[in-house]
């Protein structure tokens, strides 16, 4: 028993940082207030929001015109935070579980989808307890997640496991570049203030292959991938094929 414990316990360091949590959990307030601290993530959403819509019509062989594009299909977002990425899926037509360490958060969104009249199955935990109790779903969702915690191939691991067989993993992170040191670190916090400084550290960003290996750990292939880059004439985000700082990456478990 003390073994398994033991063992509990390392794979517990290797998928959570309390610390991250706890800094999260301080800003849960905020999370939907596009000028406030989670505001480059509100920019972000429409251009996260349409690779995911498209990756999933294509694997589940949908129509992305479709306003219900993604009905029946249930979705598990981890990380979830204030429910960014939640809601829109919900409006969408999928079923979806949004899961997130700090309760904190998880109370800021259960109350605004419930003041936007949404069922979403909001749960404060760790992804060890989806893992535990059976569950698998169509997609399984980890958005600017894996640059936070301490061990990137056991976290994907976990949520790898998750994806019940034919279906999709999909990640966003930042690449390990000195691009991506420039502008998400010293331009995003330091200069331009987006972020609060010591949001990112450079060493726990992960590169596409590296991302791709541990996806193949977990029995998924890549599928797709695609970067995120800032026009700031236009200030928004669209999807490219530079993957220098910000990306996307779609993996598939076969049938």
């Amino acid at each position: 028993m003390h073994a398994m414990n033991s063992q509990s316990s390392i794979l517990q360091d290797s998928t959570l940082d309390a610390a991250e949590v706890e800094r999260f959990a301080a800003m849960a307030a905020e999370w939907w207030d596009p000028k406030g601290k989670f505001a480059p993530l509100h920019a972000l959403n429409p251009t996260r929001l349409t690779f995911i819509r498209d990756q999933l019509c294509s694997r589940f062989d949908r129509s992305a015109r479709d306003a219900n594009s993604l009905s029946g299909l249930q979705i598990a977002d981890i990380g979830c935070g204030g429910g960014l990425l939640c809601e829109p899926l919900t409006r969408l037509g999928a079923s979806v579980t949004g899961l997130d360490p700090a309760a904190e958060t998880i109370k800021a969104a259960k109350a605004h989808a419930s003041a936007q009249g949404l069922e979403i199955d909001y749960r404060a935990g760790r992804v060890e307890a989806l893992a535990e109790a059976g569950l698998r779903f169509d997609a399984v969702l980890a958005m600017e997640v894996v640059e936070h915690v301490p061990d990137v191939t056991v976290f994907v691991r976990l949520v790898g496991d998750l994806v019940r067989p034919g279906g999709l993993l999909i990640l966003s992170t930042i690449n390990r570049t000195l691009k991506s040191w420039a502008l998400a670190i010293v331009g995003a916090e330091y200069v331009l203030r987006w972020l609060p400084v010591g949001t990112h550290q450079w060493d726990r960003f992960v590169t596409p292959g590296e991302l791709s290996r541990a996806a193949a750990s977990a029995g998924l292939g890549e599928i797709g991938r695609r970067g995120m880059i800032f026009n700031p004439l236009r200030g928004n985000w669209t999807l490219a094929a530079d993957t220098d700082v910000n990306y996307l990456l779609a993996a598939g478990r076969a049938d």
